[in-house]
């Protein structure tokens, strides 16, 4: 029995539209093969447009399929998710592809079955369990074709238990490019060989993954189902035939608008620049190539899903301090002792500060971290001598941390209060 779709009936940009879509029938134009290519892009060489050649109304039914066994943490992934299913089928029309990654504080959110969905609907699905990195870029540059990696269990990979994997970080890393490539000797000549990296690639897992590949990612912070959201339950063998049909039937609409999806060069919505826009301008392109709704849905979700990303995303221990001393610390002061700095910094609630490696933060580590960025005559940011009432003292002055705060801090939400000195420094500030 199929469960009624829990999608909430409002007309925000991501919601679905209220009536489906139908279309009529269409085939290729008489006489007309299946692309030479088609069996190494994971084309069937019969394949021929299904029900609908419309691409919005394709998307539709492959959202669909997704809300049936997926409840996803916000509309905006649905739209994210079939956006991505659709990218893989075009992956040679794209500068770049965007890794999508289904993340959970804890076991039993979903992740392993949205991986399962997308596996049928996504050209030659290459289930990978702890692959090595040799075999995923043989895989890769293989006579079959390129396949969709999806990596299950990803924390086992680079979880705080995993230990290093920096030749599979690489590998990930470089098959974000179309151009990347990764370079093995081969033969007893030991000739350097360049194999291929480009690949669409799918992971899930707990926890969350290293920055290089968080970056190059959409990610969906899967939760456990509420008692009220129900899904139905996924049968293989009674549904992967479903998802196979659908994915024939992308494939097919992809040959159609490979063309026009190549010389696409999406409009990105406001504050979505740099990195982020690399990674949306795939599913953009895709969007806008379906027509219909998708490509105010597609913008809406874009910077849903961004903002999110960089609401949760916790940057680097660098910019984590360089964020505390302009929100939390140099507030309405110009100039603060060393010492003044740290006792605010470690009395901040939900903070590293007091616990760096089981050691609270000193002015050593203080002065180490910031001379890693430079002040806007690009000099490392170093401390200067500061009078107060107790003498002259090493500190920081804001000026020299103003660069810095604009080139890699998230802009301010809203003034917020320093915390207060503790009574030990209080008569240092000047």
């Amino acid at each position: 029995m199929t469960t009624p779709d829990p999608r909430p009936q409002g007309k925000s940009p991501i919601a679905p539209p209220d009536q489906p879509r139908t279309a009529e029938p269409a085939a290729l134009p008489t006489g007309r093969s299946a692309p030479k290519n088609a069996a190494r892009k994971g084309v069937p060489s019969a394949v021929r447009p299904g029900p609908s050649s419309d691409g919005a109304a394709l998307l539709d039914e492959v959202e669909a399929f997704h809300r049936r066994f997926n409840v996803f943490p916000a509309e905006a992934a649905y739209v994210a998710v079939a956006l991505w299913d659709a990218h893989a089928h075009l992956l040679d029309c794209f500068d770049s592809t965007p890794r999508i990654a289904f993340l959970s504080p804890e076991p039993g959110s979903g992740k392993s079955r949205a991986l399962e969905i997308v596996e049928t609907l996504a050209p030659r699905p290459m289930v990978a369990v702890n692959a090595s990195a040799a075999a995923l870029f043989r895989a890769v540059s293989g006579p079959e074709g390129r396949p969709t990696i999806l990596f299950d269990e990803i924390d086992t990979v680079f979880g705080p238990k995993a230990g290093e994997n920096e030749e599979l970080r690489g590998f990930l890393n470089a098959g974000h490019r179309r151009t990347g490539v990764t370079y093995r000797c081969v033969g007893d000549s030991q000739t350097v060989t360049p194999f291929p990296s480009y690949a669409a690639v799918a992971v899930a897992g707990l926890g969350s993954l290293p920055d290089t590949i968080l970056t190059r990612s959409v990610i969906i912070r899967m939760r456990r189902r509420a008692r009220n959201e129900h899904v139905e339950p996924f049968r293989a063998r009674l549904h992967e035939a479903e998802g196979n049909a659908l994915r024939d039937r992308l494939a097919a609409w992809a040959e159609q608008v490979r063309e026009q999806v190549r010389q696409t060069w999406p409009q990105m919505p406001d504050g979505i620049t740099d990195r982020p826009a690399d990674v949306w301008e795939p599913l953009l392109a895709v969007a806008d190539a379906a027509g219909g709704t998708w490509p105010q849905r597609a913008r809406a979700a874009c910077v849903a899903l961004v903002r999110a990303a960089q609401s949760t995303d916790k940057h680097s221990i660098g910019i984590r301090l360089l964020t505390d001393l302009r929100d939390h610390v140099l507030v309405g002061i110009d100039r603060l002792p060393t010492i003044a700095i740290l006792d605010r910094l470690n009395a901040l609630d939900d903070a590293p500060w007091a616990d760096l490696d089981g050691k609270p933060l000193d002015n050593r580590r203080l002065s180490r971290m910031l001379a890693e960025y430079m002040t806007a005559d690009n000099e490392p940011i170093r401390s200067r001598n500061i009078r107060t009432s107790g003498g002259i003292l090493k500190g920081f002055h804001a000026a020299d941390l103003e660069d810095a705060w604009a080139r890699y801090c998230a802009p301010r939400k809203s003034a917020t209060a320093a915390t207060p000195l503790q009574p030990s420094s209080d008569h240092l500030n000047p």
